[in-house]
């Protein structure tokens, strides 16, 4: 985000440069490389999100940090399919700037095994 960029004329409607949800939303799969790893598997799918909200707007500039939460892990016949909440928390703020439940399946590395959560 460049600061810079020029704003409408009234100056927005929150009076300052802010990311945009989607960038926000973006930003997760980097973040969530920092808050946990999987190991044990041969591929990890994205399945997609269940649900995505902005809470709060994130400005531009703003250290963000993600919060990661295990939600469910359920074994099927292709592998793990988990639900992990992720929550991008703002520096100084009490409101996150998104919440989003994702999805990912974890193939293992033999077929008819799934035990590595």
């Amino acid at each position: 985000m460049d600061p810079r960029r020029p704003r409408r004329r009234s100056g927005g409607p929150f009076g300052e440069t802010i990311a945009h949800g989607y960038l926000t939303l973006s930003l997760i799969p980097k973040l969530a490389r920092d808050a946990y790893a999987l190991a044990g598997f041969r591929m990890l799918v994205n399945y997609g999100l269940d649900r995505v909200r902005f809470p709060a707007i994130v400005p531009s500039g703003s250290r963000v940090r993600d919060r990661a939460t295990l939600l469910s892990a359920d074994p099927g016949e292709r592998g793990m399919r988990i639900v992990v909440r992720h929550t991008v928390e703002i520096d100084g703020a009490t409101t996150p700037g998104c919440v989003a439940d994702s999805i990912t399946l974890l193939v293992p590395d033999r077929v008819g095994v799934a035990t590595h959560v």
